[in-house]
């Protein structure tokens, strides 16, 4: 009889460090830190000693940030 062959799938961690999560959404950590700091980005969770950002709260967050086009128009800006 044949050995079955161990199926590997490959799987995007859940939960970044600080210094992925930053790149994950393309930023710098210290600019991903005034993110996080602002509430534009979550907080991280902490389990037992690791400090980590939930990818799909990181999702919710960079979705939530107006782009160019679908801020506002605001008067001031064209004086």
């Amino acid at each position: 009889m044949e050995k079955a062959k161990a199926t590997i799938i490959p799987l995007s961690p859940r939960g970044l460090s600080r210094v992925q999560a930053a790149a994950y959404i393309g930023v710098s950590p210290s600019l991903f830190d005034e993110l996080v700091k602002d509430g534009r980005m979550p907080r991280p969770k902490r389990i037992n000693s690791r400090t980590i950002w939930d990818r799909i709260r990181l999702d919710e967050a960079f979705e939530a940030i107006l782009d160019d086009e679908s801020r506002a128009s605001n008067p001031w800006d064209d004086e």
